[in-house]
């Protein structure tokens, strides 16, 4: 349940899952993996972007962009607040990247159709972004609403008004809900509301950081598998065998 030390998928604990009908899933590292490194590309363009409009070097640029995401959760929502950054220039540029290295899932895209409920993306990216990662993972047709960074006014994850304003856009009750996030402090907010919490970690700083506490109710590494054990384990808790 909600708020119980981390479990991992082997355990097969889902004793707090059979209730769950939104499904909530961030995009970058967490619908792909890290390995792809399709979000280094857009980190570079990040400290690129940081480095030409304040006219630093890229070392500089990097720290402010770190520092940034630290204080403000996106280097984003940094440069409006200290820079008067236009979020429509900044979004298409660090989002000019190379989509290739991400392939259609066809596991993935399998089990989201297995699983019943309604499904949504509540991402920091833009909507172009959430759109082209959706359509080459081959599972766009799943997701009921799009909930991108124009949908919170550049607001990004982890400050909580967002995470209300994406319930209320929605239409999702929080404690018949799950979210999906490669970033554990991401998950605070939702457990908060009531949310069941779904880590997929990876081994980059952004990724761990607020790893520590009780938030997080499952640890995963291989989200297609630990969906269809979900769906099954829920199909039998709820009669259908």
């Amino acid at each position: 349940m909600p708020g119980s030390s981390p479990k991992s998928a082997e355990n097969n604990d889902f004793s707090g899952i059979p209730h769950v009908d939104n499904w909530v899933f961030d995009l970058d590292n967490t619908l792909y993996s890290a390995e792809t490194e399709l979000f280094k590309q857009v980190s570079n363009r990040i400290t690129k972007f940081v480095a030409v409009a304040l006219d630093l070097k890229m070392v500089a640029a990097e720290r402010l962009r770190r520092d940034y995401f630290r204080s403000h959760g996106s280097t984003l929502r940094g440069m409006m607040t200290n820079h008067a950054t236009n979020p429509e220039q900044y979004l298409a540029f660090v989002h000019d990247i190379d989509v290739s290295v991400i392939q259609p899932n066809d596991a993935l895209d399998t089990a989201l159709g297995a699983l019943s409920g309604r499904k949504f993306i509540f991402t920091s990216a833009n909507q172009a972004h959430a759109e082209r990662i959706l359509e080459r993972l081959g599972i766009r047709r799943h997701f009921e609403h799009l909930f991108s960074i124009e949908s919170s006014d550049y607001v990004p994850k982890p400050h909580r008004q967002v995470y209300e304003r994406m319930i209320q856009t929605c239409a999702v009750e929080p404690r018949r809900a799950a979210m999906f996030e490669d970033s554990a402090r991401n998950l605070e907010p939702a457990a908060a509301l009531g949310m069941v919490t779904v880590w997929l970690p990876n081994n980059t700083e952004f990724s761990q950081q607020g790893a520590d506490g009780n938030h997080i109710d499952f640890v995963v590494e291989d989200l297609s598998a630990w969906l269809n054990s979900v769906g099954q384990h829920r199909r039998q808790a709820l009669g259908g065998g």
